[in-house]
């Protein structure tokens, strides 16, 4: 299994993770709270402002 790029390092949640909450803000034009309820139904919990700065950090540009 390959590492994980030097931008998914120190963090608290697995790249698999952070990746996955960016994607379904992304793919399905959903609110932060909205992804932040949809991973704690699957036993996540983390907080809005923390997907909101995920997408920040790791969501692509869209001009």
């Amino acid at each position: 299994m390959k590492s994980p790029p030097d931008s998914y390092k120190r963090r608290r949640f697995p790249p698999q993770i952070i990746a996955h909450a960016v994607w379904l803000y992304r793919r399905f034009y959903l609110s932060f709270r909205e992804v932040e309820e949809m991973l704690l139904q699957r036993g996540t919990d983390v907080s809005h402002e923390t997907v909101r700065r995920w997408v920040i950090k790791f969501g692509p540009v869209i001009a």
